[in-house]
């Protein structure tokens, strides 16, 4: 199912392939665009086809090539509306979390590496299904409404076979506050503390722990990923934003390494999430 985001791109690429069909010289084919700008025809494609996202530049050339410069200030607003592209966390809701879930997971799907940042919460690709029907009942419960939770948990967790694929890695980082938020009962945290214990040492997974303790160069907020340096999906209370834009990946990329300089991996990372694990059950 296609996200607000998707359906722009897709939008803006019916629009090059109008103006590729509306040449005042006549209409062109697509290897006859890819020629005179010299680009793989495949790149035409993706672009007409909302698979991939223009720049600036490509939509210049894009006006100039089918003689009709004029349409550039078009083009780029439309590119613009969707660069920074706000998702309204009710508006989106209004078909349910299982929609809402899906939107990602498509990305995801054609995605090869990830950076994540979570301050207070357990990163999805690695949540348990106890843990994440919990967590997705209490943004239920906040915003109202949508009553398939348990479609929403099972898009979760199919979710989670992108880390089992080859060639994949993520790259997560989570601070020690989300080890011991009882957004669930204790003993689910503890089964998906032991869920967290288990992913180190993966290939595909890559996970460091900022402890309490740790000095940190930036304040530790604002859950996002970075998806293959091309797309930012950052959370907060009221949206989704979805960040197309060269600078603000390369901005949340400096936040993720700034952060990960505070983090602690391996056997370092395990000893804090056993202190975690330990603090539920008291002696």
């Amino acid at each position: 199912m296609s996200t607000d985001y998707q359906q722009a791109r897709a939008a803006l690429g019916a629009r090059l392939r109008e103006l590729r069909f509306t040449c005042p010289g006549g209409r062109l084919t697509g290897r006859q665009l890819a020629r005179r700008l010299g680009w793989p025809g495949s790149k035409v494609s993706k672009l007409e086809n909302g698979r991939q996202t223009a720049t600036p530049e490509d939509l210049r050339a894009w006006a100039d090539a089918t003689g009709q410069p004029e349409a550039y200030p078009e083009l780029t607003a439309r590119l613009a509306g969707f660069e920074s592209h706000i998702r309204s966390w009710r508006r989106a809701l209004a078909n349910g979390f299982k929609h809402l879930h899906e939107g990602l997971s498509a990305e995801i799907d054609r995605t090869s590496e990830m950076w994540v940042w979570e301050e207070s919460v357990i990163a999805g690709l690695l949540q348990t299904p106890e843990y994440a029907r919990h967590v997705i009942q209490r943004y239920a419960e906040l915003l109202g409404g949508a009553g398939d939770i348990e479609a929403a948990v099972r898009s979760r967790v199919q979710r989670q076979e992108w880390l089992y694929r080859s060639g994949h890695k993520l790259h997560v980082l989570i601070w020690e506050a989300a080890l011991r938020s009882l957004i669930c009962p204790p003993s689910v945290l503890a089964s998906q503390l032991d869920r967290l214990n288990g992913v180190i040492g993966m290939d595909t997974v890559e996970l460091g722990i900022i402890p309490f303790t740790a000095p940190v160069k930036i304040v530790p907020a604002n859950g996002f990923w970075v998806l293959d340096d091309r797309l930012v999906v950052a959370e907060d209370w009221h949206a989704e934003l979805w960040l197309d834009d060269a600078d603000n990946i390369a901005l949340y990329k400096k936040v993720w390494k700034t952060l990960g300089e505070s983090a602690v991996h391996g056997a370092e990372a395990r000893n804090v999430i056993n202190s975690a694990r330990r603090a539920l059950y008291p002696r």
